[in-house]
This record gives C-alpha cells, structure tokens and sequence, in this order.
C-alpha cells in the first residue's frame, strides 16, 4: 500500500498556545513546570490530529519550545562558554541561547547566537557556533528519545525527525575569534549520530527522518564530500538502528543526485514535488533497487488546497516505476510553514475560503491522496469531486481577472524604473534640505507596540470605540512617540507605527486584491507569529494607505520625519503569494501601488521615505542560474518602480535583514536607493568590506545593536560596533541605527539602547570634526 506522511507540525497550536506559554515563562508568570506541561500538551494534541486524520507515518522530535536548530545545538553539545559558566537550567540555557539574557543582579549579560533565515522562507533558525576546541556531547535523557517514548506512552508510534549531520554543520559557523571549517568536525560527531540512533532503536522507533535540505544547494566539494562518510556510517548500522528516510525539501536535487549512490542502503529518499515536480523521474532513477520515494506533493509553504487530481497523477507516475510499497505520499516540507487549521477562521469571505488549507486540512489531504492511489478514486469520490469544484471556481473568479490592473501593467516603461538624476546630484540636494550632520542617527520605523495600543486596536476592530476615538488615540501615540526621539536626540525621525498591526498586512488591508485571516498564525522566530495576508486577486490601491499619519508626524516634527513603506518583495514574500500566476507579477502590481503611495508622501510633505525590502535576501532562488537571474532582474525592477516617481531631493532609504548579500551585491547596488540599512549587529563586520571592494558610492547604516532580543548593548559596545565599521565604510557614508524596528521591545530597553546609540554616534562626530 501506499503509506501517508507529515514531515512535521506547527508548533505553536490553535490559539498560538506555546507563544502565551514561553512569554508568560520569560515574564515569570509561569513555572518552569508548567512550561514543559504545556509543551507536553501540545505535542499530545498535534499527534492525535495525525493519528485521528489516518496519518500512517506521524513525525516526532518536530517541536520546538524556540528553534528545532537550537534544539539540534543542545542536544549535541555546541554550546558556547558564555552560556554554560552561569550554571542556568537546561532550559535557561537554551532560550538564553536563542534570546539573549541580561540579569544585572546575578553578573549575567550574553548576547543571543545569531539567527538567520532558514533557506528561502520566514522561518528564521539558530546558528550553530563552533569552537576551534569542539566538544560535541550527547544530552542526557535526548530530547527525540524522550519525546518517541512520550507519543508512544499515549499509544502513537512516530518518526523521529533529526536535522541530518551535513546539513547541521554546514549551516553553522565558527564562532567570532575561531577559524575552525564546521564540516571539519564530521568525524567528532557522528559517533554521536550513531548513539542516539541506537537508543532510538531501543526505544522501539522503526524509521527515523534525517533531514539534509543543503542538497538542493549548489554545494561546495567539502559539503559534497561530507556525505559518502556520514551515511556509509549511519547507513551502515543496520538492525541496530531505526530505518532512515532522508529528507530535503525547499528545491530539487536533480544536480546532486550523483551524491544518492552514497545513501543507497537508506530506507527512502524524500523529495519536494510541490516546488520541482520535474525531478521526479531523475530522482527515480538514482534509487536504490530497494530503496522508496517519499513523494512530497502537498505543500509545505502555501495556504491552497492541493490539486487532487495533478497531485495523485504525480504519486501514480512514481508507483508505475516503484511499484505501491515503495511509494509514500507526504507533505512537501514540515508544515511549520502554514497556519494551524481553517477550522479558526469565522469570517472569511466564502469563495476565498473555498480555495484554502492550513496545517489540519493538509493533514487530512496527504491522507485522502494516499487512499485514492492504494483503493482506488471511487473510496474517495465525494473529496475528489469537491476539491475539482474548488479548482474550477477558483480559475474562474473574478478576483484573478482585473481588467484595470492588466492595462496599468501593460503601461509600463522602462523610464519609470529610473530616478531624474544620479546620486552625487540628489545627494548634494537633500543635503541642503534635510541639513543632517556627521554619523546620522535614525530607527528603522516601528517603536514598541504597548499593550495599550493592542488594546485600542482592538476595541477599534470590534467597533467598541469610533473611528474618531481611535485616531485621537494614535495622535496621541505618534506625539509621545515623537517627543520621545525628541528628548533622544535622534536626528531623522519616524511616527513609531502604532496604528500598523504589521509591516505587510497593515498594506495588504488597504489593496485590493488580497483576503486576511483572524487566526492564520505562523512561527516566524521564537514566540514570534505573523499573519500572513494572502493575495487572492490582482492588486492595486484604492487610496492613499499610510500618508494621513505620516503628515500629521512631519507637522509636529522639528526634525525630518521618515515615512516608512514595506517593499513589493516584502510584501510578496511574506504574504502566501497566488500559485496560478508568476511571482513577478504579483511584484509589478504591488510595486504600482507603492509608486503612487510614495508619491503621495512627497507631495504631503514626507521629504525621507523608506520603502523596506528585508525579504529581497530570503526570495533569492537558492542555486546559482537563470531562476536566480531572473528573480533579481525582476525584484530590482519592482523596488526601482516603487520609488523612483519622486524628486531629487526626496531621499529614498530602504532596509535588508542580514548582510549576506556578497554574490549578489550587484543587484543591491542596482535599487538605486540614497541609503541602505542592514541587519548587522551578529555578524561579522568584515561582510562590509563588499562595500568596498565595489566601490560602493551610497550610504549606509549597518545595525549597531541586536533588537531581537531584550538585552541592552553598553555606549563602548555600540562605539566598537562603529569603530569596526569604519575600517570598511568612509564616514560620511555612515548612518547609525539599530539593527531592524523596535516594535518588540519594551519602552524602558528601546529607551536605554537608544540613547547609548545617540551617545556614541556624537563621540564619533566629535572625534571628526
């Protein structure tokens, strides 16, 4: 029979559970005890929903109370000295890893490792931080034995899910100060790999999951070399071990399956045939004689129902050569990457909710899909039926159909991508009129959303208080807000942002074109959830989103204020984007909507606009080639028609989130924008050395402090930050900010931080002047 699959489960749960839990922990308004119930409880719930969905193969080891990375990095024992000699409990150890942690009281002040996107999505995982010296170490009682045993107390045989030792080591990095290769260390730790296995087994696990999604890069001959050793090994230890299905996902693996013959005494080899169907027949070919296919055909990724009727024409291509016992249907990729059920969402529109499947429902549809290819379509008949319909109705919308936005696109000319004028001339312009000094200070747009502005928000939403009330309340805020950078001496200011729930739905709400859910939560870091809008239709703007508050700032402002937008790539990537036509132009319709935004900042009086693209990084295609070339040719050009309607003296900044952009850093200079902000703050410094290397002519503001987490960086810290920086970028090129918005933190930390910012940006003036 052909056998169903998950690759993986969110973790937060239906009313995003674990965030309320970790964050009550942090406040300490909940138990170290409770925590780990809750955590218990939570993964109880998800594999019933498998279980009761008729799931045969149900993952484990896929929660995380942070970082399934982190878990990855405690379990083996990469931990760093700072966080071991503070004797913390295992799980104060971990979340110092993931968040920081500042106990002034006990002498405790280390930073959090750095957190980066995983792969292409909005996921962001922990860094593994190696030392030249590494010690890896097995954790007593390890988490994925622990957690089998306990899916299996309650009566639920699973798959534990293991991120494979190829992927974990090439994804981390030596520590600052540390020269070590992370690939180097393979033989130290799989002896490691080998034991938790074995307890597996003698736990009762029959399959494990490795995942080693680094296949579908372009690797490099160390990553490439890696894998013979580690699954000749791993592969090796037979009855002693549970049965492996190696999984990648995110891309395919076509330009490595040279590497398959290596992992030829693995069970299976799972493959994502929602993003790359194509490879299915080359991956076919390089399997074993008895090797299996795990046939990833419902996504991941995205919020749409699975095409039945494509999806079981893929699975039967593959029994015809496999044959039904060496065919298993699953999940492209974990579902940590959709909302946890449809079932939560009450209000939205019928047609539109016709079309959706969130984390439950796809459960539900890896099953129908694996009965219809082992029974037969007529065991399924009526979910086949409904789901064609679904498929129809939604080819036929009108939504997808906008006569109005097809002629605008249509319209399009090359000249509307460039600005009037070269930067030397629109710097010297908006030097006269912003009159900035040396080592300009600035945020980078929101400033802590307060548990009464949450509030307010939401009376507001339920038509507890009018619309008057509310924009008096805002008024209000963006005065505070203001008189605040004030008091600060921050030298371009922005309003804070308290009217925006978030950077992408709060513009998504005023386009047409998109649909929003109530309960559509997913992890992006830690306890952090997003919601992500999801783009129904084609889009345009209706009115003006964002100019209203951004005028009523500059009226108050004795200082330039900066109107704040989020990029078309940001706003497409991080919302669940349509899957029946390109991405580019989805990109183009939002980048008209933003041009005629920007526009009307101007001619409001806004003479400073950012237009944020920290997703351009993430969007990139993850292997070298055409894909990639496209992509960056077609994001350039939605960012430049976005912003450059305005004059010369308007200053257009825009904001990337990490700066691990050096084989692409043709492309960054190709905006065109008057200054770049960059997450920098965890990175090394001597990423800036680009900058020179091209002769960058621009300016730019390196982050000079981690906003992710609580801890609040010393003046000297930040002077240091500063000092490293200018070994690589001229001082009058120099802006001073943090490393992303502030709409996490608390006032008292944004308040401290700041000012230590402000502080420091002055010493270096005074040092130049």
């Amino acid at each position: 029979m052909v056998q169903s699959s998950v690759l993986g489960f969110p973790r937060m749960g239906v009313n995003r559970d674990l965030k309320k839990a970790t964050e009550a922990y942090w406040a300490d308004k909940l138990s170290q005890e409770d925590l780990l119930k809750e955590g218990k409880r939570l993964r109880l719930e998800h594999w019933k929903i498998q279980k009761d969905a008729g799931i045969d193969i149900i993952p484990s080891n896929d929660f995380a109370f942070y970082d399934h990375v982190l878990d990855h990095i405690q379990l083996f024992g990469v931990i760093p000295e700072r966080y071991t000699k503070n004797n913390l409990s295992q799980i104060d150890q971990y979340f110092a890893m993931g968040r920081g942690l500042q106990k002034p009281d006990k002498n405790i002040d280390v930073p959090a490792l750095e957190m980066v996107k995983w792969f292409d999505s909005n996921y962001h995982y922990v860094k593994p931080t190696l030392q030249d010296s590494q010690v890896f170490k097995l954790s007593e009682n390890p988490k994925p034995v622990v957690e089998f045993k306990e899916a299996k107390e309650a009566g639920i045989t699973t798959r534990p899910v293991l991120l494979g030792p190829v992927s974990f080591l090439a994804l981390g990095k030596a520590d600052r100060d540390q020269s070590i290769l992370p690939l180097d260390s393979l033989d130290k730790l799989l002896p490691l790999y080998e034991d938790l296995l074995k307890q597996l087994k003698a736990a009762g696990a029959e399959y494990v999951q490795i995942d080693e999604p680094i296949l579908v890069f372009d690797l490099k001959q160390d990553a490439k070399d890696a894998f013979k050793p580690a699954y000749e090994k791993l592969g090796s230890l037979g009855d002693a071990a549970p049965k492996i299905t190696l999984a990648t996902y995110f891309g395919d693996i076509v330009h490595n399956t040279d590497l398959l013959k290596h992992l030829q005494k693995l069970h299976s080899i799972h493959v994502d045939l929602v993003r790359n169907p194509e490879q299915l027949d080359e991956v076919i070919a390089a399997l074993g004689p008895q090797q299996s296919l795990s046939a990833g055909v419902v996504d991941g990724r995205n919020i749409w129902k699975t095409n039945f009727q494509k999806a079981i024409e893929v699975v039967e291509t593959a029994v015809q050569k496999l044959g039904k016992d060496r065919v298993i249907v699953a999940t492209s990729s974990s579902l940590l990457h959709t909302p946890h059920t449809l079932a939560s969402e009450k209000k939205l529109d019928a047609e539109v909710a016709d079309w959706f499947s969130f984390a439950v429902e796809k459960v539900s549809e890896v099953a129908i899909i694996a009965k219809a290819v082992t029974e037969g379509p007529a065991t399924v008949r009526d979910q086949l039926d409904a789901n064609a319909k679904s498929m129809k109705a939604r080819a036929d919308s009108k939504r997808t159909n906008v006569a109005a936005v097809k002629e605008r696109q249509q319209n399009v000319t090359e000249e509307m991508h460039n600005r009037k004028a070269p930067f030397p001339t629109r710097i010297a312009e908006q030097e006269k009129t912003l009159k900035l000094p040396k080592f300009p200070t600035t945020t980078i747009g929101s400033f802590p959303q307060t548990k009464e502005i949450r509030i307010q928000r939401n009376k507001h939403t339920k038509g507890e208080i009018t619309d008057e009330e509310y924009e008096k309340f805002i008024e209000k805020e963006i005065q505070d807000t203001i008189k605040i950078q004030e008091e600060l001496d921050l030298d371009v200011f922005v309003h804070g942002e308290p009217e925006r729930n978030d950077m992408v739905q709060y513009f998504g709400e005023r386009l047409d074109g998109y649909a929003f859910t109530q309960n559509g939560w997913v992890q992006s870091y830690g306890s952090r959830c997003v919601r992500p809008p999801i783009v129904v239709g084609d889009i345009s703007r209706p009115a003006p989103m964002t100019v209203k508050e951004s005028k009523y700032a500059a009226s108050i402002s004795k200082r330039p204020m900066k109107g704040m937008l989020t990029g078309p790539i940001t706003c497409l990537r991080w919302s669940f984007p349509r899957n029946d036509v390109h991405q580019s132009v989805q990109a183009q319709q939002l980048a008209l909507a933003l041009r005629d935004e920007v526009i009307d900042l101007e001619k409001a009086g806004v003479f400073v606009i950012q237009v944020d693209e920290p997703a351009l990084r993430e969007g990139l295609p993850l292997r070298q080639g055409k894909e990639r070339t496209d992509y960056l040719k077609w994001a350039v050009d939605s960012f430049r028609l976005a912003t450059a309607g305005v004059e010369n003296g308007t200053q257009v900044h825009s904001h990337f989130c990490y700066s691990e952009f050096q084989d692409f850093f043709y492309a960054i200079a190709a905006l065109d924008a008057d200054v770049l902000s960059i997450e920098n703050s965890k990175s090394d410094a001597k990423l800036l050395k680009v900058f020179v290397d091209e002769a960058y002519p621009r300016h730019i503001g390196p982050g000079v402090y981690d906003i992710h987490s609580p801890r609040v960086p010393s003046e000297q810290e930040i002077k240091d930050r500063i000092q490293e920086m200018l070994k690589y970028l001229k001082p009058e090129q120099l802006w001073i900010d943090p490393d992303c918005g502030l709409k996490t933190r608390q006032w008292k930390e944004t308040k401290a931080a700041l000012t230590n910012m402000v502080n420091a940006a002055k010493y270096f003036r005074s040092q130049t002047a």
